[in-house]
């Protein structure tokens, strides 16, 4: 799984969102991210010809398998360490921001001993 930092949280968006609204479209992720549409649209063609999310004739936006599997991976990290900052008493707003750029950048073995850690810890994986 190949696949820069921008791509990984666009599919991430089109998560989050999928899960708050019963369609995802173009205009939802810019509002979402705060970008312009187009610019949306021009990534949204990459992460279609990559096989990364369909569209519809609708312009609705669904994550593939494949897409799916890297925005749940990504989605998880960042929750994760978002509350494992949060519980060593950092900030929420700063726990965001410091998990969206470690999310992309940890590899699987350090975020799985990182969790194994915190799990025999006893601190809290998972928000409430």
């Amino acid at each position: 799984m190949n696949i820069n930092e921008s791509a990984e949280n666009y599919l991430e968006t089109i998560l989050i969102l999928s899960q708050r609204l019963p369609v995802v479209r173009s205009v939802d992720i810019a509002s979402e991210m705060n970008y312009k549409k187009s610019s949306i649209s021009v990534a949204m063609k990459h992460l279609r010809e990559n096989g990364y999310i369909t569209v519809n004739e609708s312009g609705f936006i669904s994550l593939t398998d494949k897409g799916h599997e890297i925005a749940d991976m990504i989605y998880e990290r960042h929750t994760f360490i978002t509350d494992w900052l949060t519980s060593l008493g950092i900030d929420e707003t700063t726990a965001a921001k410091d998990a969206c750029r470690m999310e992309h950048v940890i590899s699987p073995e350090s975020f799985a001993a990182i969790k194994q850690y915190v799990a025999n810890s006893g601190l809290p994986t998972t928000r409430s």
